[in-house]
């Protein structure tokens, strides 16, 4: 049996928040809150009738108005008019009248609550189709950097095997230049001396 629907209210940034869900913790989710803002208390349940009536016709989601006005809720709402706000001071207008809350039926309760419970079940559809999402393009990501690791890895080889030979052959070629030099100074020398004898 779905649980019954409180309001709860919070601002943040430049807007009013207000939804009917039946718990806190529901409603932090709704608004994307990283914190508790209850036990801040920068968000508390409402009974005020107007705010109830607009959240219990759209339970579960996050309705709006613009920060610090006496506006209705809604899903969408303006920005707050920031030049009003610093120009002059303009007169203050009468708080409404307060209201009786509506009454509202066990009817419109349960099915609020059904409602809410829709939107909750398509908000959690929604969020593992963007988890799936994202742990796909997770997956692709590592398969391209194993590929171009593998291929770093054997160019790195390759690179390794080809200066490792060309060091043997290095060594093989100083080898023989030592050996040239060596016959070469035995060979000059028999040659000068045999120059010197031919001089004499």
């Amino acid at each position: 049996m779905p649980r019954k629907l409180k309001t709860y209210q919070t601002s943040l940034g430049f807007y009013d928040l207000a939804i009917a869900a039946p718990s806190m913790k529901a409603a932090l989710e709704a608004w994307g809150a990283g914190s508790n803002l209850f036990h801040q208390g920068a968000a508390k349940e409402t009974d005020d009738p107007d705010v109830v009536a607009a959240t219990m016709a759209k339970p579960g989601v996050a309705l709006k108005r613009p920060a610090g006005s006496n506006g209705r809720f809604a899903e969408h709402a303006d920005l707050p008019d920031l030049d009003e706000a610093s120009g002059p001071k303009k007169s203050r207008r009468p708080d409404p009248k307060r209201r009786a809350a509506p009454k509202i039926s066990v009817k419109d309760t349960r099915e609020a609550a059904a409602a809410f419970e829709r939107e909750q079940k398509q908000r959690d559809a929604e969020r593992r189709r963007e988890e799936a999402a994202r742990e796909k393009e997770r997956v692709h990501r590592e398969k391209l950097v194993a590929k171009a690791q593998a291929a770093f890895d054997k160019a790195q080889q390759k690179h390794e095997e080809r200066a490792e030979s060309l060091d043997a052959e290095r060594a093989r070629i100083e080898k023989r230049v030592a050996a040239e030099e060596t016959r070469w100074e035995s060979e000059r020398e028999r040659l000068r001396e045999a120059l010197g004898r031919a001089r004499e």
